[in-house]
């Protein structure tokens, strides 16, 4: 941890935490940072940063994420624009309800104390949110229109309810959406997740699927590339086709997804998932025998979770169901089994086992001694003619690996390595010798014309599974009636409210508790008057944080849950700002929204976040801050001990924004020494305001206007660490300057000052404000526009290269000093004297040190 320092500056005389307090004060007076109007006609930028959660105090993770997205806002503001940065919190979830079942006390009363602490916490650190636009997502104001949302999603039939295997958490009692399932664990609470069948809402976002897998080429270059891929594997597109198989002594057909259809003439046998409806059913009519194997072995699956299933290293396991598909090509019966690769809610549930060609299938087949089946010779070349298909006495295609030595050690049974590789087909009747692609095409259209298949794409996502069995969170605006039907609230009465939690009992226990709060439950069916229930479930609070980013555009209005005026001005958001964590999770739920709002006709845009910044983690030793570890750098002692403005420069110079960052190495003693330098060459400054700057010592200018040129450059690529190096050159310069040069009257170095200044803002605004009144200004800094850098002053110096031949001097060139070694190499073979030197000689080999040295060697 970073070394504890003096408040006060002793090489300074200024006081932290005093000039802190006094801008702060000022702010709060002036409310610098609200945006502008419809008066203002500045061009507009939306900044935000993913709200918290009010789970305590802020702590580190929180610091870097506001600090960087206080940066951007702060950037966008000099550079004369009129920027929107809000703040609100993600109020609702199972922290606060958790924390008030261990406390005895009420989740209300726990998560708006935590806000208030957050919100102090915020201020002192001097982040320029407009703090008129609060906004908590568990004020009814709020919710109303997640109810709002869920029931317009409803009417469209993107809302709807079913029973299915659901994860199940058995320490917070509730259901998990698969997002929320951590490699089998449960997000919150690390406990191991299990399946269990209950009836639950849902949001159709598989509708949705093709829109935003495709549209993620229109963030190519905006977004992280690791959080595009990471979105597109999610939602994990499939082309292939659904093939219908016939079961023995099943009227109706079970149909398959495959990507490869081609190799259908090589399945030699089925698999469908033990937890599945389809595995029971075929098991209840394969005799006593298979089906005890088969609830036997059902019981051994259910203790795995999907992630250990689907582990490539783990052994295959499996029961035969005494059961038969047809293979509908050639009429070839396919035992059927039950095996736990195979996942319920994938493609249909059952897949066709190609061993000889798919993995998983060969692991199987070898482990039961099932039968392999090449169909795709991928040792026939793919270019050129197609080879000659050899045929046995009964005309059948040969395997073109049998009867070949040097190719039989090659068969997948041998090597226990499936051919996944490209060739030509074989064994394969009609596709004989077609590529994959053509024999993808064929055996489609074969089996669309027979009736026993069809063109088809699967996806990995699943439809959002959306209600929980907690207390704090949106209720689910719709009523059960006595005769069965689900109706929704009648919009007038929205917001249905949470009953007051005293005397509930929020107790874990696999129902929701809103369903023991009697009177709150009783409700009327609004068709018929008659008595009826509410739904006792309420929303995951990613519905909450799907769509905020709209509401803080008009968070006060009670008649709409935004301005599409103001949506039209302001979304969608420009730059958004947070964790890598919420990659899939929180960034594919807003996409989706967006989209289906896009459609309602409420928004004009169809991706929610323009430009997104992830930021590294904050940790320490190398290790995860928690509280369970020990290891937790609090912020609020971080803050009290060095003030907000060293802490800010620390962090900003700690290294790359997406890297993480060892608390262990963040200097904060460096960055106060470093502040103390900048206040202290603002106090010498005796030039007046209105002094000409082009009477200045030229080099410090320089200095100075290279910043200028390259600061916005490196602000927009997020080099924040690289501009505060920067800084801390030219402060280094300034001082030299008034220490060697011309001294604190010099016109430059009253220029230079103004310029650390206005930059440091972004990192250090409350020293940044007491320099720029130190300077003679009554404005505040963080709203002065940013100078242009004067173009004669960025021309470079040049220097004096030396070029030799053999290791003689032959030549020199004046040179820019920032000049690269492909330019300079070019320079020095086009001069005349080095051509002359070099006569008929070929140059063998170049070494170039830039800018000061070019050395060729001849034969």
């Amino acid at each position: 941890m970073s070394e504890t320092v003096p408040t006060a500056p002793s090489e300074t005389g200024f006081d932290v935490h005093a000039i802190q307090a006094k801008w702060q004060q000022r702010w709060a007076a002036e409310d610098p940072f609200r945006a502008g109007g419809d008066d203002d006609t500045r061009p507009r930028k939306y900044v935000l940063a993913m709200f918290p959660y009010p789970s305590g105090d802020l702590h580190m993770g929180h610091a870097e994420n506001y600090l960087y997205s206080d940066i951007v806002a702060r950037f966008w503001r000099h550079r004369g624009y009129n920027v929107l940065h809000p703040i609100g919190w993600d109020s609702f979830g199972l922290p606060a309800e958790n924390a008030a079942i261990k406390r005895g006390a009420n989740p209300v009363t726990w998560t708006y104390d935590n806000i208030a602490q957050q919100k102090e916490s915020l201020r002192a650190y001097g982040v320029s949110f407009d703090w008129n636009r609060v906004l908590h997502t568990s004020d009814p104001e709020y919710y109303r229109w997640n109810q709002w949302l869920f029931q317009q999603l409803f009417e469209r039939g993107l809302a709807y309810r079913k029973e299915s295997p659901v994860n199940w958490c058995p320490h917070d009692q509730t259901v998990l959406a698969n997002e929320q399932v951590v490699d089998g664990h449960c997000e919150r609470c690390g406990t191991l997740v299990v399946k269990k069948k209950l009836t639950q809402w849902y949001f159709r976002i598989t509708d949705y699927a093709d829109r935003l897998l495709d549209d993620l080429n229109q963030l190519e270059g905006r977004w992280p590339q690791k959080v595009i891929q990471m979105q597109r594997n999610w939602i994990g597109r499939s082309i292939g086709a659904d093939i219908d198989f016939e079961i023995e002594g099943r009227a109706e057909k079970i149909t398959v997804f495959s990507t490869r259809p081609d190799t259908l003439h090589g399945a030699t046998f089925m698999v469908v998932a033990p937890d599945s409806d389809l595995a029971a059913e075929l098991a209840a009519g394969a005799g006593d025998e298979a089906r005890e194997r088969f609830e036997a072995y059902l019981a051994q699956v259910r203790q795995a979770t999907d992630i250990e299933r689907q582990a490539t290293d783990r052994p295959k396991t499996g029961v035969f169901l005494n059961r038969y598909a047809i293979n509908p090509v050639n009429g070839e019966r396919l035992p059927i089994w039950a095996a736990d690769y195979v996942l319920a809610d994938y493609g249909h549930g059952a897949v066709m086992a190609v061993p000889a060609h798919d993995q998983r299938d060969l692991d199987f087949a070898r482990a039961f001694d099932l039968p392999i089946r090449v169909v795709v010779d991928t040792t026939a070349p793919m270019t050129g003619a197609i080879p000659v298909i050899e045929l046995d006495d009964e005309g059948n295609p040969i395997d073109p690996f049998e009867g070949q030595p040097e190719l039989d050690e090659l068969h997948p049974a041998r090597t226990g390595v499936a051919l996944t590789g490209e060739g030509r087909m074989v064994n394969s009747g009609s596709l004989d010798g077609l590529s994959k692609r053509n024999a993808i095409a064929r055996v489609i259209a074969e089996l669309t014309e027979a009736g026993t298949g069809r063109a088809a794409k699967t996806y990995r996502l699943r439809d959002w599974l959306i209600s929980r069995q907690r207390f704090w969170g949106t209720p689910i605006p719709m009523v059960h009636t006595q005769d069965g039907r689900i109706v929704p609230v009648p919009d007038e009465e929205l917001p249905v409210r949470l009953p007051d939690p005293s005397g509930l009992d929020l107790t874990p226990k696999g129902t929701s508790p809103l369903g023991g709060a009697t009177e709150w439950v009783t409700t009327t069916d609004p068709e018929t008057g008659e008595p009826a229930l509410r739904d006792p479930d309420t929303m995951d609070t990613f519905v909450d944080s799907s769509w905020y980013f709209l509401r803080f555009l008009s968070p006060g209005d009670t008649t709409e849950p935004f301005s599409a005026r103001e949506a039209q001005k302001w979304a969608p958001v420009d730059f958004y700002i947070g964790g890598v964590e919420h990659a899939i999770l929180h960034l594919l739920y807003a996409r989706f929204i967006t989209k289906a709002l896009y459609d309602m006709g409420h928004v004009d845009f169809t991706e929610p976040f323009s430009s997104l910044i992830n930021q590294g983690m904050v940790i320490l030793d190398g290790a995860k801050m928690s509280k369970s570890k020990g290891n937790l750098v609090l912020f609020q002692e971080e803050l009290d001990a060095h003030g907000a403005d060293a802490l800010r420069v620390a962090l900003a110079f700690a290294g790359p924004v997406e890297d993480d960052k060892d608390w262990k190495d963040v200097s904060t003693t460096g960055a106060t020494k470093f502040l103390a330098r900048a206040l202290r060459v603002a106090h010498d400054v005796s030039s007046p305001t209105d002094v000409i700057w082009a009477e200045g010592d030229a080099a410090l200018r320089r200095v100075t206007h290279r910043l200028w040129a390259d600061a916005p450059t490196l602000i927009e690529q997020t080099k924040f660490n690289v501009v505060v190096a920067r800084l801390m050159e030219l402060v280094n310069a300034i001082r030299k300057t008034i220490d060697t040069g011309a001294g604190a009257a010099d016109p430059a170095v009253r220029e230079a000052t103004e310029a650390v200044a206005m930059v440091l803002d972004l990192f250090a605004p409350h020293t940044a404000e007491e320099m720029w009144s130190l300077l003679g200004y009554d404005t505040s800094a963080g709203i002065a526009v940013w100078r242009q850098p004067d173009a004669t002053l960025l021309v470079e110096e040049t220097i004096t290269a030396i070029v030799q031949i053999d290791g003689k001097v032959r030549a020199t060139l004046e040179v820019p000093a920032r000049i690269d070694g492909e330019e300079l190499e070019r320079l020095a073979r086009a001069d005349s004297r080095v051509q002359r030197a070099l006569g008929e000689r070929p140059i063998v080999r170049a070494v170039v040190r830039p800018p000061k040295v070019v050395s060729f060697s001849t034969k």
